[in-house]
């Protein structure tokens, strides 16, 4: 299949409905299909505001947000939803079982053009493409929140994934106007997750270890490593359920790449899932999303050294195992996170072999976790 006309996107919730407006606005015929009629209007509401500020933002015209709008079709019937289909994409939520489910009753009614792709944060892509009945034609697409304003969208083919369906997948993403970095291995958190989810764990350690404030290590986190807010704002930001859900699935599949804190299992247990809910690890009082105070004052009181140290680590795992080069994953931190500088260049700032010496302390302490990757250990004696 050489070109890509009607999609249909399956969920309509915060991804869902925003893939479902960047891809009508780049010319594409969509269906947009959930399971109850309440969602579907809540998605539709949620794509009519976000054109409507872009009108009062002069840019798009009232004619041209009308249009966009007008390609979007909200369907309750699956098997209409995929008809004539030439794209599936995915986005319910990260839960194997309920995916398990919907791919059985897609197999049912897609045309046999149709390709499956999933924006699935996590959980591999081969692993969901062997639920279906054409992993050949299955491949990751891993956009970020929120979808309309968020430039990266990871590709992870599976084992089983053609090189015509990656390149259609990547070809897709270029027309959509975003920039897709491809994950050359399948591998559980792929890129950006890989490093983000174990440091918000890591940020807990340092708190609970170090008996500081989270305002205190935020601050150091923003204005020292350069990352666009704190950790544990960024936490609140994301939803303390997509990163305990996140957490689970990654550490179950492999132990290496996380150490788990159970306090992200408590909030997520008492419903403090960040500003979504009001409370997360800070308290919110509005809907809109509030900053939390931040000062270059109070992060010069506090080293994140543990933190950078849990980054480095996880990012050299990423290169020296070939899921992406070192310049594709210093441009996904900086478009999927949103990262002021090159991490690497602040490992090397705050001096490469101390960082290296910090994680053999660590891993002393508190297990091989952090025992230093192989290509942290090489890139010190460049």
């Amino acid at each position: 299949m050489s070109s890509i006309n009607k999609i249909v996107i399956l969920g309509s919730g915060l991804m869902g409905h925003g893939i479902a407006q960047i891809s009508a606005m780049a010319g594409y015929r969509v269906a947009l299909r959930d399971v109850e009629k309440s969602y579907l209007d809540k998605g539709m509401d949620r794509i009519k505001w976000s054109l409507d500020k872009l009108v009062e933002k002069q840019k798009l015209t009232q004619i041209d947000a009308d249009r966009i709008y007008g390609r979007i079709d909200p369907v309750l019937d699956l098997r209409d939803a995929l008809f004539d289909a030439d794209l599936l994409i995915e986005a319910v939520p990260e839960d194997m079982n309920l995916k398990r489910k919907v791919y059985e009753e897609v197999d049912k009614y897609a045309d046999s053009k149709t390709i499956y792709a999933s924006n699935t944060s996590t959980l591999p892509i081969t692993e969901i493409g062997a639920l279906t009945s054409r992993p050949e034609h299955f491949v990751g697409l891993h956009f970020f929140n929120p979808p309309q304003l968020m430039q990266l969208v990871e590709v992870i083919p599976g084992q089983a994934t053609s090189q015509s369906t990656t390149d259609l997948a990547i070809n897709f993403i270029q027309k959509l106007g975003k920039q897709p970095i491809l994950c050359h291995k399948d591998v559980v958190g792929f890129i950006v997750n890989r490093i983000f989810i174990p440091l918000v764990h890591e940020a807990v350690y340092s708190q609970e270890r170090n008996g500081i404030s989270m305002t205190r290590i935020d601050s150091a986190v923003k204005f020292k490593l350069l990352f666009p807010m704190g950790i544990f704002e960024l936490a609140d930001y994301t939803g303390l359920d997509v990163i305990y859900k996140a957490t689970v699935e990654m550490h179950s599949r492999d132990k290496t790449v996380i150490n788990p804190h159970h306090k992200i299992k408590q909030l997520f247990d008492e419903g403090k899932l960040g500003q979504k809910s009001g409370r997360g690890f800070y308290d919110y009082r509005g809907e809109n999303y509030e900053r939390i105070k931040l000062s270059p004052e109070e992060g010069d009181k506090y080293d994140p050294i543990n933190l950078l140290s849990v980054a480095a680590n996880n990012a050299s795992w990423l290169i020296s195992n070939n899921v992406c080069d070192r310049v594709n994953l210093e441009r996904a931190l900086k478009l999927g996170m949103g990262l002021k500088g090159d991490l690497f260049l602040t490992i090397e700032k705050v001096g490469i072999n101390k960082v290296i010496q910090n994680l053999y302390q660590m891993a002393d302490k508190f297990g091989s976790f952090y025992k230093p990757n192989e290509y942290l250990l090489n890139y010190a004696t460049k």
